[in-house]
């Protein structure tokens, strides 16, 4: 449901509330930051808790600078779903999903699986942000800077055939609602995100927040892991919970490096060939008339 002024029967927060959850300090020097934000649905209500999948929820209700608003129940951003209950099949059924996007590497999708979707009748597209044998490469690259934003814009240096790919399925007028993961569903599924997003016109105060989101999941998910898999060998809880969240500044600086090398990620995807049309295309499915 679009996002709306005084709108009484979902739980909602102020720009302020939820910059005091997520931590974030909006002090970039490459946008203005508006003195009054308008309303954002609660978290509660944006998150789907599945029993056995972390880190799902839906990005509609986001404001854009033009007075719109990202449609409901289109878009939907997760982790991994091989470990889906009974109970959250049922529940995953209701969304309608048409379109699977995964983004993990082959070996990846080859060793997880890919979820119950295929079977409730997603298409499923295999769209490596990272190819077999770039994470070495990625390190390589950028050093050893862990989850940060210069490590997000070395994804950019594998080529532009996963972006590319990612907007024709997204400017398709028949693959809505997506489901866009990774494994964790927070480093290559964020950036994924945050190009869409900006695509879409949404301010990137709010592009940030919702990446942020993702550690409103973390003890959910090691509580999960503990319970059922396991943490790995030598691995704490307080490790688990560091290695599932996100830190404040990856998104951030990711955006800022756009910004300095392409002037935006608008920029970036146009420089790598996408189109204006395809992206009209994106915004008419994905936003609210």
């Amino acid at each position: 449901m679009p996002l709306q002024p005084g709108y009484a029967g979902a739980r909602i927060l102020s720009w302020c509330a939820l910059d005091r959850l997520a931590g974030i300090a909006y002090h970039s020097r490459l946008i203005e930051q508006p003195r009054h934000h308008p309303m954002i649905h609660d978290y509660i209500d944006r998150h789907l808790p599945f029993q056995g999948c972390f880190n799902f929820r839906d990005i509609g209700g986001y404001p854009t600078v033009d007075g719109r608003s990202v449609r409901w129940g289109r878009y939907y951003r997760a982790g991994r779903q091989d470990r889906m209950t009974e109970a959250d099949l049922a529940r995953l059924s209701e969304l309608a999903i048409r379109t699977q996007i995964d983004l993990r590497r082959p070996d990846e999708a080859a060793d997880q699986g890919p979820g119950p979707l295929g079977e409730l009748g997603a298409a499923y597209h295999n769209i490596a942000v990272i190819p077999l044998g770039g994470t070495d490469q990625l390190s390589r690259l950028v050093g050893d800077t862990g989850i940060s934003g210069r490590r997000y814009l070395g994804y950019l240096e594998f080529g532009p055939d996963s972006w590319l790919r990612l907007f024709e399925l997204f400017a398709a007028a028949d693959r809505h609602p997506v489901l866009v993961h990774c494994t964790a569903g927070k480093d290559r599924t964020g950036v994924t995100t945050a190009f869409l997003l900006a695509v879409l016109g949404v301010d990137r105060a709010w592009i940030e927040a919702d990446y942020l989101l993702t550690n409103r999941d973390v003890a959910r998910q090691a509580d999960f892991v503990e319970q059922h898999v396991g943490l790995p060998p030598g691995m704490t809880r307080d490790e688990m919970l560091h290695h599932a969240g996100v830190p404040e500044t990856a998104m951030h600086d990711f955006l800022n490096g756009l910004e300095e090398r392409w002037g935006g990620p608008l920029g970036y995807l146009r420089s790598i060939g996408v189109s204006e049309s395809t992206m009209d295309a994106v915004r008419h499915h994905f936003l609210a008339p």
